[in-house]
């Protein structure tokens, strides 16, 4: 069995303000890269193999917080990153149904039946990011890795794993640094752990 613990990055400002990163490079803000270090702590003495990122600023700075504690290097890996969402990026959700009001709609109704002006879908984020995650464990036989990646990127992940469809991945909350781990055995993947900030209430 490999164990994947999948991670979503610490805060950005965007995430604060509310507004629609995609892949838009936005760096973690200082209450991110505290979440990120509380996290990491947290994880400090698990027998990590390898650590992964997405190539986005916001998930590598995670990734190079959580490996600092075993001395591991950070591998970039960019079919991890987060759903492209066009020419949404960078606006709130109040620009965005003021413009785009029936697409919005369908967004939180039924999100794989969306069309982003200009980005992805749901399908295609969740085709790239598993089979990431595929590659990922062929590589790492019976071990244990962490990899770090983004709130909609995860959710549709959890999705394949529970083979469940992505028109239901708003039910799956994922907070920042939310921990969730994915056994890979090989008549299936068992979810161990789901969306755990319990680091996050922790007092230092």
């Amino acid at each position: 069995m490999t164990r994947v613990f999948l991670i979503r990055h610490g805060e950005t400002e965007w995430n604060k303000n509310m507004k629609y990163q995609g892949q838009t490079d936005v760096p973690l803000s200082d209450a991110g890269r505290k979440q990120a270090e509380k996290l990491a702590s947290r994880l400090s003495k698990v027998d990590f193999a390898a650590v992964y990122s997405s190539d986005l600023i916001r998930a590598y700075e995670t990734a190079t917080v959580l490996a600092a504690p075993h001395e591991l290097p950070v591998t970039v890996c960019p079919g991890l990153k987060e759903i492209n969402f066009g020419e949404w990026e960078g606006l709130t959700y109040d620009n965005i149904s003021g413009q785009w009001s029936g697409e919005m709609q369908r967004l939180f109704s039924r999100p794989n039946e969306v069309e982003i002006p200009s980005g992805e879908s749901f399908y295609q984020v969740q085709q790239r990011v598993v089979a990431s995650l595929e590659e990922l464990v062929k590589a790492h036989e019976n071990e244990t890795i962490l990899v770090v990646s983004h709130g909609a990127a995860i959710r549709t992940a959890i999705c394949a794993a529970l083979e469940i469809p992505l028109n239901n991945l708003w039910s799956i909350r994922q907070d920042n640094t939310a921990l969730n781990i994915f056994e890979y055995h090989a008549e299936r993947i068992v979810i161990g752990c789901l969306n755990d900030s319990n680091h996050l209430a922790e007092k230092k």
